[in-house]
């Protein structure tokens, strides 16, 4: 498949999600046949001699999904993939390549609403670890005509971790199909070359961030006239006010100018009322179907998590250091998730300053460096990274089992921050959760909380999941193995 590449238009503007910003104002562009700096994607991938991979999709009880179908044509769950009509080239991919050996509940839900006439659009929300990457890369890989060198499918992603990762995914699965692609991120300034200056996108799956397809688009660089299939990845925060919601609108309606057959899929694992009925008006011009999880079966019953109330921050990183690391040092990789940068540089360095080992991952970082911090993480070079909610979305590694939260998540809108009590985000906090514990495996979660703010916080998460969250005492080795022993990681 042909190398990744990347665009540079003029400067729009930055959206950004919490401490996200995807930095689109320092693209650099490049082509297969440019020879100028371009994402090597096969560089990120993961080192796949140091793991051991499932032989199954083991994913979490789907089974109180809810499908609405439009128009009278019937689907029929799969309950293998020959069932799909899948090619003999993509059947190969997904048992010798993804080692799969049938469809999740998702998968087997969702993907004849996909691969089937009329393939009308399609707003779905499943678990994390569910199995949704394999859901619309299957569905974009099944779409494309291979035969036809130009841009048939487009996956547009919140960040570019996201994006990378997907194209990892799609270039694995469609690996005997010989289909192309290219993935479309910020990149680091260098030697940039305009993108109006750049070649065609010929590639026939594009995976990129909003603003970096927005402007391929636009500079006409990126053709839709053959467009079959365009995904959004983490669909919520793509429509979200907070989020990029005008650029996904403009790329919606410049395709629609010239494409009114191209089919439309929303993937998400949460979507709040307001962003759901957005979503639906998006997609309700034409007939569409649905798929949603009860909001209170969104929780991963695989991961068991826990609350540890503690006088002060410092109590915080003893916490981690004297309970946590020291008795769930074997267990598997472990990801803390920080508010902000700041908070990141400071508990990276008291750690290091202990004597571990981690590594930390912030939207200020340079492309560069995120990049090579994300692959060291997803190789098991490094068994801790401290993140922002930059790494909160989709970010799939089967090695993490440990979650902390050494911040609960806020919603940064203006009615929440100027003299009105804090109020979490539910969404982000659902993702950070699903980090561990992926396709259906044993995870835990340990919410350190400091003060009655952050009390009150976890509490309005438990009223809105219907769930009970277990404390911890901050001083008892005694509870800290017992949590481990229940969430299945100490024997």
């Amino acid at each position: 498949m042909s190398e990744p590449s990347t665009t540079s238009p003029p400067p729009p503007t930055t959206k950004s999600w919490a401490d996200q910003a995807d930095e689109e104002t320092n693209q650099t562009s490049t082509s297969a046949a440019d020879e100028t700096s371009s994402l090597n994607v096969n560089e990120l991938t993961i080192d796949e001699e140091n793991k051991s991979l499932s032989k199954s999709l083991d994913d979490p009880d789907d089974s109180n999904i809810t499908a609405v179908t439009a128009g009278d044509t019937p689907y029929t769950s799969a309950t293998t993939f020959e069932e799909l009509s899948l090619s003999p080239e993509l059947l190969k991919g997904l048992y010798v390549e993804m080692k799969f050996e049938k469809p999740s509940k998702i998968q087997a839900k969702s993907l004849p609403m996909i691969l089937n006439p009329p393939h009308r659009d399609l707003i779905a929300q499943a678990h994390n670890g569910s199995g949704k990457t394999t859901c619309f890369n299957l569905g974009m890989l099944s779409r494309v005509d291979p035969n036809l060198q130009a841009p048939q499918a487009l996956c547009i992603c919140p960040t570019r971790e996201l994006a990378i990762q997907n194209i990892e995914v799609l270039r694995k699965m469609g690996k005997y199909t010989g289909i192309s692609s290219e993935c479309a991120v910020p990149m680091d300034r260098r030697d940039p070359i305009p993108v109006m200056k750049r070649a065609p996108i010929m590639a026939q799956v594009v995976i990129g961030t909003p603003g970096t397809m927005k402007n391929l688009i636009t500079y006409k660089k990126l053709g839709v006239t053959k467009l079959k299939i365009l995904v959004f990845d983490e669909a919520d925060q793509m429509l979200a006010e907070d989020g990029f919601r005008d650029d996904s609108l403009r790329i919606i309606k410049e395709i629609e100018k010239f494409n009114s057959s191209c089919q439309v899929l929303l993937f998400s694992a949460t979507f709040n009322e307001t962003v759901k009925n957005f979503a639906t008006r998006v997609v309700g011009k034409k007939e569409h179907n649905e798929l949603f999880v009860k909001k209170e079966e969104l929780s991963l019953d695989a991961v068991k998590q826990y609350k540890v109330l503690v006088p002060d921050e410092l109590v915080k990183i003893d916490v981690i250091k004297n309970y946590i690391f020291e008795l769930g040092e074997n267990v598997g990789q472990t990801i803390i998730f920080v508010r902000t940068r700041n908070s990141a540089k400071m508990l990276h360095k008291a750690l290091v300053d202990l004597g571990y080992e981690v590594t930390s991952i912030q939207g200020a970082l340079d492309h560069v460096d995120r990049d090579k911090i994300v692959k060291e993480f997803k190789d098991g070079l490094t068994q801790v990274l401290i993140s922002t909610d930059v790494l909160a979305r989709g970010f799939d590694q089967q090695q993490v089992n440990l979650v902390i939260n050494y911040d609960l998540p806020l919603k940064y809108a203006a009615e929440y921050t100027h003299g009105h009590e804090q109020e979490p985000d539910y969404e982000v906090y659902l993702h950070r959760v699903g980090r561990a514990g992926r396709f259906g495996r044993k995870g835990a979660v340990f919410n350190l909380i400091c003060g009655e703010r952050d009390e009150k916080t976890l509490s309005k998460i438990e009223k809105h999941f219907g769930t009970y969250i277990k404390e911890v005492k901050d001083r008892s080795v005694e509870d800290y193995k017992v949590a481990l022993k229940e969430a299945g990681l100490l024997f």
